[in-house]
């Protein structure tokens, strides 16, 4: 396990205040399986940050230590200088796409609204104001004109669109996105990627960004965290997606190859891993 070799160059606007996440030697134990130890990053406002690795190797248990919903073994976390799940965490989760109910008696704004009511702190929002909070959040992702829509009927990537609103609506310092490309098509996927990157840019909100496909993210990437059988590796793409140092995490032959500006790996396969490909 090590730490990153140098840290990316900040960009000329960016807010120099609080970290929006911070994780100081941190360890998580899953009953006898230790899933990574001693963990250091700090995420800046404004950064993109990529979490990747292969089915098990706590990419989404770290998404719920920074939400509260998981403790560390041991080590500190902190998510905008508080205590995660606690008062003054302003966070934003975007989860994985699932189709919704087709009969689901629920329009696309009252999905979006839920990312008001479920806040477990702060004064009540009032009628006109949610609305208005609401109405911004679907214009900031494209989708006003199926705001009253039932959201079963709408398509898997205009009820991804959605989660990406609700998880803006609260105005979110920190963007916990796990894996929300998965099940969408090529041009989908492009689609909440820049959604999401634009927030980033326009905001200065942080982005924890877990997938098995670093291809359609890769031009907004500022850092990665790869996780393998409890090692890791911090740095930028260029650091840490290349061979010596993924057949170092996998302990096998890794290759990464580069095709008309995409990542190819090979060799994960056999050592558990999905290759960084668009399908």
């Amino acid at each position: 396990m090590t730490a990153e070799t140098r840290a990316p160059t900040p960009r000329a606007d960016e807010d120099t205040g609080t970290p929006a996440v911070e994780l100081s030697g941190a360890r998580l134990e899953l009953g006898e399986r230790l899933l990574w130890d001693g963990l250091d990053l700090r995420v800046r406002p404004g950064e993109f940050v990529a979490v990747l690795g292969p089915n098990g190797s706590g990419k989404t248990t770290l998404v719920n230590v920074l939400l509260g919903r998981r403790e560390l073994t041991s080590g500190q976390v902190l998510v905008g200088g508080h205590a995660p799940g606690t008062r003054g965490t302003r966070i934003g989760y975007i989860p994985q796409q699932r189709a919704l109910e087709a009969d689901l008696p629920l329009r696309a704004r009252d999905l979006v609204g839920l990312g008001l009511d479920g806040h477990r702190f702060g004064l009540p929002t009032g009628r006109r104001e949610r609305r208005a909070r609401v109405d911004a959040a679907l214009a900031a992702v494209d989708a006003t004109r199926y705001a009253d829509q039932p959201v079963g009927r709408l398509s898997g990537g205009e009820q991804q669109r959605l989660r990406v609103a609700q998880a803006l609506v609260g105005d979110p310092e920190l963007l916990l996105c796990d894996e929300p490309l998965l099940s969408l098509d090529l041009a989908n996927q492009r689609v909440v990627s820049r959604l999401i990157d634009r927030r980033r840019a326009e905001a200065g909100t942080a982005v924890l960004f877990v997938t098995h496909e670093i291809n359609p993210i890769l031009p907004m990437v500022d850092r990665v965290l790869y996780l393998v059988d409890g090692r890791f590796r911090v740095g930028t793409p260029e650091q840490v997606m290349t061979s010596e140092t993924l057949s170092e995490l996998y302990r096998t032959e890794i290759d990464v190859l580069r095709v008309r500006g995409r990542l190819v790996v090979v060799g994960a396969d056999d050592a558990g891993c999905h290759p960084h490909e668009d399908h």
